[in-house]
């Protein structure tokens, strides 16, 4: 079972940079980074809820669920 971040694809849809947005969000752009490209092993719901804000979407934009074959 795997969770595929989206949130590269979530970024370019609002055509916001990685960096701006790791301001608006209080993140560094290296943690950012590290969740954007999927490496991150977990995620504080205080972090989704304030990058869902910003981006204005869902949880379910930015995660996905995709089951292994």
């Amino acid at each position: 079972m795997s969770i595929i971040v989206n949130l590269d694809v979530v970024m370019a849809k609002r055509k916001i940079s990685l960096n701006e947005l790791s301001e608006k969000v209080d993140i560094t752009p290296a943690n950012l980074s590290i969740l954007k490209t999927g490496k991150a092993k977990a995620i504080r719901f205080s972090t989704l809820e304030a990058l869902c804000e910003v981006l204005g979407c869902q949880p379910g934009d930015i995660l996905e669920f995709q089951k292994d074959e």
